[in-house]
């Protein structure tokens, strides 16, 4: 129809941090895991599986290093979130030193192998079988790592939980307008049309009209 153009729109919808109000997705459940080493079949991916215990041996369902000094284990978020709180399953049959003195790193940067990020808490002994959480009031990153420093020790985790909310998050959307439409009545349609969806966050809202790629913010 003439008179109408298509404009292209990126949106970059940006969460609101120092909120942790109804956290209630696992992010480790979208994201991989490796670690230093791994015993046995307990490998790296076994503390993400969504399974805080299970039937039969107690271990097996564990991710679980090598005795080793400087024992670590990786999980990669895949994006980058404000992290609010990271919880910690340990082993229910006893070896409760594999998971004390355990640091909780969370950051961007793999210098030594993540461990060198900002620290969240340390574990302390808890019985066996213990699921404990840490506040890390929304900690930026999207690497957490488990680090028992300067000893040789077995690392055991039996399930690493993580919650948070994504720094970023892009939507793209395809408005069709007349092509003598103004920057203020554009933003007003998009933003009516993304209302629900966006009511509880910061927007910034960036546009491309083609065919000469002119940006608005």
């Amino acid at each position: 129809m003439e008179g109408l153009s298509y404009l292209f729109l990126l949106l970059g919808v940006f969460s609101i941090q120092g909120s942790s109000v109804n956290l209630k997705e696992n992010l480790a459940l979208k994201g991989t895991a490796v670690q230093s080493t791994t015993y046995s079949s307990c490998g790296a991916a076994k503390a993400i599986d969504g399974i805080r215990y299970a039937p039969g041996v107690a271990y097996t369902y564990c991710s679980i290093t090598s005795y080793e000094l400087n024992p670590w284990w990786r999980l990669d978020l895949l994006d980058y979130y404000y992290i609010y709180k990271v919880t910690i399953t340990n082993r229910g049959d006893g070896w409760l030193e594999q998971t004390t003195g355990v640091e909780i790193r969370i950051g961007n940067s793999l210098v030594n192998n993540g461990n060198s990020n900002p620290r969240c808490g340390v574990t302390s002994l808890v019985p066996a079988g213990s699921t404990v959480s840490f506040s890390c009031g929304g900690m930026e990153g999207r690497y957490v790592n488990m680090y028992i420093p300067n000893i040789q020790m077995y690392l055991t985790l039996c399930e690493v939980e993580v919650y948070g909310t994504a720094k970023k998050q892009v939507i793209r959307v395809q408005v069709k307008a007349a092509e003598n439409v103004d920057e203020a009545e554009l933003k007003t349609l998009v933003l009516n049309k993304l209302n629900q969806t966006l009511r509880d966050k910061d927007v910034i809202l960036t546009w491309r009209m083609q065919p000469n790629g002119k940006v608005f913010q």
